[in-house]
């Protein structure tokens, strides 16, 4: 599955976002020449790579008949603003008029549908009469377009984002001073996981931003498990003490490895037990229906050589275990806990060799790997058989396998 990671732990703008995804096109240049033969009226796109808390990163600058954006700014992550309004209708008129690809146009009228109805709620009045100030600017229209055009070209099946850092403190814009996050944005952000570190003072996510983020993920979270096969890195345009970029990651999803099931590790310390008592303790605990037992020499309390056991059962065991543990050693108590199992498949079959004789192997497979090994009480036994040693034995099926 093709996956699209965007990380917003510095917040998002239309000019990040956009900007991140046009590094994660093969050729940038002939991105960036589709993104001007878009016919938004009057607007040019250049791109620029800053370096931010020395990363480099790609912003992309739009330039409005000649005028450079950011001229009339007031959100301080991106540049969404010059003083004209528009209606939802004329927004709608104008990208309906563009040589954009029909899925395209839909996405950028969600969008900007999205907006609306944030503004509506923000400030107490029908959709039909909100009018844009900074997100109806041709520039914001300009990153929009540009960002639902570069994702329609990078067409992945999920678009997972993670949680949005909003600044803090209060921003300027054409309502007068604000808190961050603004009301729209707020309303934007409605069942999104966002937060504030108090770190960052400023509007770290702005509307337009908080749009795009709400109309294309397809879910929220940490980077889910995937092989990334590129990043893109979309700068801001102010200076924070941490880098003020997006990040965009896309790759292949991978499915995490599946565990064949679970398995109850039961762990205990003895120091007071020889090994002749181990050995046997050994035996019964097995005959219990423990999976593995196993013994480390450690240095146990006031300097004491110990042993540390521990034991694998399955959960429908674990009782007659853990009694045969108790009944056969003399621990004072067991450490449990459960675990992800993750094992080979086996099997065991019966090789005939040369001199006519039979030799169990067993063999492992799985997981990519497969191992084959003799069973050591029959090398044992043909060894015996024909006084020879067991490394000779081990030879002889090597050689001998038919």
């Amino acid at each position: 599955m093709k996956t699209l990671y965007i990380d917003c732990q510095m917040g998002a703008a239309g000019d990040m976002l956009a900007g991140a995804l046009l590094e994660l096109m093969p050729d940038k240049d002939a991105a960036l020449a589709e993104l001007n033969a878009l016919g938004i009226p009057g607007v040019e796109f250049t791109r620029e790579t800053l370096c931010k808390c020395g990363i480099a990163a790609t912003h992309l600058f739009v330039r409005v008949h000649g005028e450079e954006e950011g001229a009339h700014e007031h959100h301080h992550h991106g540049h969404e603003h010059h003083h004209e309004h528009h209606s939802l209708a004329d927004i709608l008129s104008l990208v309906g008029g563009l040589p954009l690809g029909e899925k395209t146009k839909r996405d950028v009228a969600k969008v900007y549908e999205a907006i609306a109805a944030a503004e509506s709620r923000a400030h107490g009045r029908e959709v039909g009469e909100i009018h844009f100030h900074e997100v109806g600017a041709l520039d914001a229209v300009a990153d929009i377009a540009a960002f639902c055009h570069l994702l329609n070209n990078l067409a992945p099946d999920e678009v997972v984002v993670s949680p949005v850092n909003v600044g803090s403190g209060t921003v300027e814009c054409a309502h007068g001073t604000l808190s961050v996050p603004a009301p729209a944005t707020a309303f934007l952000l409605l069942g999104v996981p966002s937060y504030s570190d108090g770190e960052i003072v400023g509007e770290l996510c702005t509307p337009t931003g908080a749009a795009l983020l709400k109309t294309f993920a397809t879910s929220f979270g940490p980077q889910p498990l995937m092989k990334s096969e590129t990043i893109g890195f979309g700068a801001g345009r102010r200076d924070f003490p941490r880098a003020n970029v997006v990040r965009a990651t896309l790759g292949k999803k991978t499915a995490p490895l599946a565990a064949d099931g679970t398995i109850c590790e039961l762990d205990f310390n003895v120091d007071d037990m020889t090994g002749e008592e181990l050995a046997f303790a050994s035996e019964r605990i097995f005959a219990a229906g423990a999976k593995d037992v196993a013994f480390a020499h450690v240095v146990m309390k006031k300097g004491r050589p110990g042993v540390l056991a521990c034991v694998m059962c399955m959960e429908e065991d674990k009782a007659k275990v853990v009694s045969a543990i108790f009944a056969n050693t003399l621990t004072l108590g067991i450490r449990e806990k459960t675990c992800l199992r993750y094992t080979l498949s086996r099997k065991i079959e019966e090789v005939s060799l040369s001199d006519g004789s039979t030799v169990r192997r067993k063999i492992a497979s799985g997981h990519g790997v497969s191992r084959a090994k003799w069973e050591a009480d029959d090398l044992v036994a043909y060894a015996r058989r024909n006084g020879v040693s067991l490394s000779d034995a081990r030879a002889k099926a090597d050689e001998g396998a038919i």
